[in-house]
């Protein structure tokens, strides 16, 4: 049917205002929503059902177009205690999102505005319209492409410059990004967790003493650590070793964060080394757990299409329990690059990569998943009670 005869029967023809531009030069045409302009990225796809605004905003995702698997998104509008990121005004953050359905006036008591709304002063590029499950179909057989993503109102591209720009952009393998997500100065942090009755509260008699190693921290990990009874000091990811133990600590914390594992441990190794070589307890997640193998030897590796979502099976080999939880990580750790002193204690059970592991000569772990995140199931909070279990330990020997 041409747009003519469409029109002539009734149809609304409505002119694509927004772009997904792969680097091959493929072009998927939609709708355009949140801010205007273009950005160049990583594609990757998402299968969480909920808590689109906690993705949106997590640090982790710097540098990535997020394309949601569920086709409704949008559709609870948003809200200012739905956040990850610490500092909403200066840190780097996705660079555009994909979905599928238009998106509908916000349905949700807790919501205080529009989801487009809310990309726009995020500074966010929106894209709707789109077949999500080709696009992830895509993702799965050919891996994570690089693109361009645009919105303009009035539908008018550039697109040979769009192609180019996609083609030309190198890609996250081999970048450093958390120098645009990590803290500029240090701070401490006493935010404990949400409840309906109260909404967030806050610790006043912390028993434990937690420098938290920000690449890109996420602000339920600084919540989940405070309600478990730590006093949590906040550095940016350069801080030196020296300055990190002089503050005494129980335990330190290795955050999440987005990029190349590699090129970060070119200068968060050698300060994870020396805090390890102290016998400090050290606890990582996500990135954190990447720098902890790197500094004991371990190698990383890019992923075919990353794992993000939050219904990732996860078996646990000290408990021989299998747990949900959620992922967001396009680096793994080589498994069969594991040192003997790190023994495997998690595992995917939809790839069977690196998960975990335990050091067997020093009080450290580290997870590749994220237990702070709740998509229903509260599976992993155990983690930060084994935290606290290793510092109680440690003080204690």
């Amino acid at each position: 049917m041409t747009q003519d005869q469409a029109k002539a029967a009734g149809w609304e023809i409505r002119k694509p205002t927004a772009l997904l531009v792969l680097a091959d030069g493929t072009v998927l045409e939609g709708f355009g929503l949140g801010a205007e302009g273009h950005a160049v990225g990583e594609v990757c796809f998402n299968t969480a059902i909920t808590g689109y605004e906690e993705i949106l905003t997590d640090p982790s995702y710097s540098g990535q177009i997020v394309t949601f698997t569920f086709p409704h998104v949008g559709n609870v509008g948003t809200n200012e205690e739905d956040i990850e990121t610490v500092d909403m005004e200066k840190a780097d953050r996705a660079r555009g999102v994909v979905v599928a359905a238009d998106v509908t006036e916000p349905s949700n008591y807790r919501a205080t505005r529009h989801f487009d709304a809310w990309l726009k002063a995020r500074g966010i590029i929106g894209l709707s319209g789109v077949d999500t499950r080709a696009l992830t179909a895509l993702i799965r057989d050919k891996g994570m492409p690089n693109a361009v993503i645009a919105h303009h109102p009035d539908g008018a591209f550039d697109l040979d410059a769009l192609k180019k720009e996609a083609a030309a952009w190198p890609g996250i393998d081999g970048m450093d990004l958390v120098p645009g997500v990590t803290a500029k100065a240090g701070y401490a942090w006493d935010e404990t967790v949400w409840s309906l009755a109260d909404g967030y509260g806050k610790q006043t008699q912390p028993k434990y003493r937690v420098v938290a190693i920000d690449y890109g921290v996420k602000r339920n990990i600084l919540r989940l650590l405070a309600d478990a009874g730590c006093d949590v000091k906040v550095v940016p990811a350069t801080t030196p070793a020296k300055d990190i133990l002089a503050m005494k600590p129980d335990g330190v914390f290795l955050s999440n964060g987005p990029g190349d594992p590699a090129e970060t441990g070119k200068y968060s190794v050698p300060v994870i080394r020396d805090l390890l070589a102290a016998k400090v307890p050290t606890f990582g997640i996500c990135l954190g757990h990447q720098m902890m193998a790197l500094a004991v030897g371990a190698k990383t590796m890019k992923m075919h299409q990353g794992h993000h979502g939050a219904n990732h099976p996860v078996k646990d080999f000290t408990t021989d329990k299998v747990e949900i939880v959620s992922m967001n990580h396009g680096f793994a750790v080589d498994r069969d690059s594991l040192p003997d002193n790190a023994k495997e204690t998690h595992v995917s059970l939809f790839d069977g990569s690196n998960c975990g592991i335990m050091l067997t000569d020093r009080p450290a772990f580290s997870v590749q998943h994220h237990p702070e995140a709740s998509p229903g199931p509260q599976d992993s909070h155990y983690l930060f009670r084994r935290f606290i279990e290793m510092m109680d330990k440690t003080k204690a020997a």
